[in-house]
């Protein structure tokens, strides 16, 4: 079942996610200093008539990797092209979109380090020396083709930047890593978000799916949307601070932007009763996917403290047991 906190990359409202996707720097919010020094090196690049070095954007989902690879072509007054890695299955695949690419063009990798090692063995020379090189028979009679490729700049986007190789990390001219956005910034995306959809926001609404949005804008705007439904069927023509706190009541996401897995991982760390428990065991009780615990339900609550990862395991903090209404007498026995 899809998490309303979801922050998959392809679902089944991306075209909706797209479409209130800023466009140029004006528009985008948060990421102050990753902006900053974007304006810089692009201007740089522009004014030396160079291509933009590769880069390489890596945080936790939904706070606006792709976004920011599609201001970079619009500034640089380039076009782009976009795909996955997992995609990417053969060295011909990457053949033949290194090939069609123009100079000055910009290829976007999301999940980068989902690249076989294979075909990161043809990406080293393309990024490097603009060279494609391919190696045609095998055994004594294999022969190497090298094409020149146009000058291009990749943008590689990873949840999980420790899982890329070294080779592949060091190729990147920059690496920019994505925090969560606060609350306010998120109450602006939201604001930006509603007029686009034609709605008005209360203040205070807009502030509100913020605190519950987990730091994240796509979450944020998702919620929006379904926060709009309620309004709509209400017949109201403005989304009101009563209506979104009936409509996030009602989707189930509570003040800290915690659904139902978030509050069922926290209550079995804290069950342990401080024994860390590993992320085998924990995929397990939740019959979730390690993958996606790691890389969708712990970041949120590792940055905010909720719960720690240690060499033996996970453990639940002091703010897990405030959450969770815990005894100050349990909390003492456990640390």
């Amino acid at each position: 079942m899809q998490r309303i906190v979801e922050v998959e990359k392809f679902s089944e409202e991306q075209n909706f996610e797209s479409s209130l996707r800023p466009t140029q720097w004006s528009e985008y919010i948060g990421q102050e200093k990753i902006k900053n020094n974007l304006k810089i090196f692009i201007e740089a690049s522009k004014k030396r008539k160079e291509p933009l070095d590769h880069v390489l954007f890596f945080g936790p989902p939904g706070l606006g990797k792709t976004t920011l690879a599609n201001i970079i072509a619009a500034q640089m007054q380039s076009s782009i092209k976009t795909t996955a890695a997992p995609m990417i299955e053969k060295s011909g695949d990457l053949a033949a979109i290194l090939t069609n690419l123009e100079e000055g063009d910009i290829l976007f990798i999301d999940e980068i380090h989902r690249l076989s090692p294979a075909i990161e063995e043809i990406l080293y020379p393309a990024m490097e020396d603009y060279r494609l090189d391919i190696i045609i028979g095998s055994g004594p009679a294999a022969q190497t083709i090298k094409i020149d490729l146009p000058r291009f700049t990749l943008i590689g986007a990873t949840t999980r930047a420790g899982m890329l190789s070294s080779p592949l990390r060091e190729r990147f001219g920059m690496h920019f890593r994505l925090q969560f956005y606060s609350p306010q910034e998120l109450a602006k995306i939201i604001s930006n978000g509603a007029m686009k959809l034609g709605k008005n926001i209360e203040q205070e609404a807009a502030f509100e799916i913020a605190r519950r949005s987990r730091g994240t804008p796509r979450i944020a705007l998702r919620l929006l949307k379904r926060v709009r439904d309620f309004a709509d069927v209400a017949e109201e023509e403005v989304i009101t601070f009563e209506r979104t706190k009936e409509a996030l009541e009602a989707l189930g996401v509570n003040e800290q932007g915690f659904d139902e897995l978030d509050v069922k991982l926290l209550q079995l760390l804290a069950e342990a009763k401080g024994r860390p428990l590993g992320l085998g065991t924990i995929a397990a009780a939740l019959s979730e996917d390690e993958g996606t615990i790691e890389d969708v339900i712990e970041p949120y609550l590792l940055a905010n403290g909720y719960i720690e990862r240690t060499a033996r395991g996970r453990i639940a903090t002091p703010k897990t047991y405030e959450l969770l209404r815990l005894s100050p007498k349990i909390q003492n026995t456990l640390f």
